[in-house]
């Protein structure tokens, strides 16, 4: 198995996560490979990390698909669970991660360009779909468990981003419940050992 990996991408950690959790990151190469890199193409033609192939040459993207392909080899508890209220649960704690990571990617870029109007308004309706999600999670913060769930996975890998990308606005203040849950699921090793860096 090959992952197109870079080691700051939010959605490469959220997969090396979930294949350290499953016991299987020791089965997959990493490939460094930028973005603008044509090889990067066949396996997926958005040209974006994490792009992953398969043993048996398949190619899959993006982080929800590989990280269910994951899930469904080995003999590890799976992340997604079964039908049923958990699993929605999971799912939608997934979309509310991947939505905070969603929000805060491009807005760094953003913040580089010259500061017109628009780009400033674009950068407060980011800012506020951050903030509104991270209320819903200190809302649940103490139905969250020790990452075995994808949700829960996610959750760690975008708040590990905002510590990553935007440490001058953190997200601790007002959220005391998740700032108690991620600093004892940071120490586990889907975290511990998958942090960003560049």
């Amino acid at each position: 198995m090959k992952l197109a990996y870079s080691a700051a991408s939010p959605y490469v950690r959220k997969v090396t996560a979930c294949a350290i959790a499953r016991g299987l990151d020791g089965q997959i190469e990493r490939w460094t490979v930028p973005t603008s890199d044509p090889a990067l193409v066949p396996v997926n033609p958005l040209s974006k990390v994490p792009s992953f192939v398969t043993d048996d040459g398949m190619s899959l993207y993006d982080s929800p698909v590989i990280c269910e392909y994951l899930d469904s080899i080995g003999d590890a508890p799976k992340l997604f669970p079964n039908p049923g209220p958990a699993r929605w649960t999971a799912l939608r704690q997934q979309a509310l991660g991947d939505g905070i990571m969603d929000a805060s990617q491009p807005r760094r870029r953003e913040v580089a360009l010259p500061q017109d109007q628009g780009r400033q308004d674009y950068i407060a309706l980011q800012q506020s779909k951050v903030a509104r999600a991270l209320d819903v999670l200190e809302a649940e913060a103490a139905s969250l468990g020790m990452l075995t769930t994808i949700g829960e996975i996610t959750i760690g890998c975008a708040l590990g981003y905002l510590d990553f990308r935007f440490p001058h606005e953190p997200w601790r203040p007002g959220h005391p419940k998740l700032e108690a849950w991620y600093a004892k699921v940071v120490a586990l090793p889907p975290l511990a050992q998958t942090m960003p860096v560049g």
